[in-house]
């Protein structure tokens, strides 16, 4: 999820995939110190953060191994403008990883593999203080294809910060983000139901059933956009609709996209009927 710019903290979160479960992983015991380790991934810098102990360090050994693939994915639909220092943090405990990603309530964090923070963003400079994707606990259980879209998901956020509003709607923000992160799988049998209206933020509030499917229909909708007018397409609606200075959501699908909320609905709801 999303919230905050300029000195407010900005949080973007996801779903486990596959609806892997982190808080019912095997507790990680905690360091009582970080450890911080550099690497790279292309021509990025990249600052590794232990706050967990031994299984964290496999954990950082598995993301150093993906992060290549992740900035491919990212590049590939978001462009090489965006920071060259990432930093990715991972947590021992609930309670650090509830801290490191900004506070808030144990039920806001339910069922969430990581989150992308930023203490402050300068959207007119394009810079931003203290940014880092912070892993959950549950983490180290997770597969590795799981792995992999969670990194990819939460690098495009990383990568796409300081070109995000505060108010932006934080289901397409998420959906775009699992556009780039997740394999083009086939839709569930009845994806065609979810298709009736556009997902809301107050469904990615929920934690449970009703935020996963938020999710979902939030993945679908991106997916749809993509298929159906293109990649740069779902990028301009991005930058429309989520972007400083953007428009509402409906005048953004107007302007990028050449169609009305209206019209725009039925034709996705074909589209799921026939991924299925």
């Amino acid at each position: 999820m999303l919230a905050g710019i300029f000195a407010a903290e900005l949080i973007a979160a996801v779903m486990l995939p596959g609806h892997e479960r982190a808080a019912a992983a095997v507790p990680v015991v905690s360091r009582s110190q970080p450890v911080t380790t550099m690497s790279s991934a292309g021509d990025r810098v990249v600052r590794l953060v232990n706050l967990g102990g031994s299984e964290s360090d496999r954990l950082l050994s598995r993301v150093t191994a993906d992060l290549d693939g992740a900035v491919d994915a990212v590049v590939g639909f978001w462009g090489v403008d965006w920071t060259h220092e990432i930093a990715v943090v991972a947590t021992g405990s609930d309670e650090q990883f509830q801290q490191a990603a900004g506070g808030g309530t144990a039920s806001q964090w339910a069922d969430i593999a990581a989150v992308t923070v930023a203490e402050r963003v300068d959207p007119v400079a394009r810079t931003m203080v203290d940014a880092r994707i912070v892993l959950a606990p549950g983490a180290t259980q997770m597969s590795a294809q799981a792995l992999r879209i969670v990194l990819s998901h939460e690098l495009f956020h990383y990568a796409a910060r300081v070109d995000t509003a505060l108010d932006a709607p934080r289901w397409l923000t998420e959906g775009v983000a699992d556009y780039v992160a997740r394999p083009q799988t086939a839709l569930p049998a009845d994806a065609q139901t979810g298709a009736q209206s556009l997902p809301t933020d107050d469904d990615l509030d929920t934690p449970g059933p009703q935020r996963s499917l938020a999710y979902d229909r939030a993945w679908w909708f991106a997916r749809f956009v993509a298929d159906t007018y293109g990649p740069a397409k779902l990028r301009q609606l991005y930058v429309a609709a989520c972007g400083v200075g953007h428009v509402d959501l409906a005048t953004a699908v107007d302007r990028s996209l050449g169609i009305d909320v209206a019209g725009l609905l039925p034709r996705w709801q074909r589209w799921t009927a026939g991924r299925t």
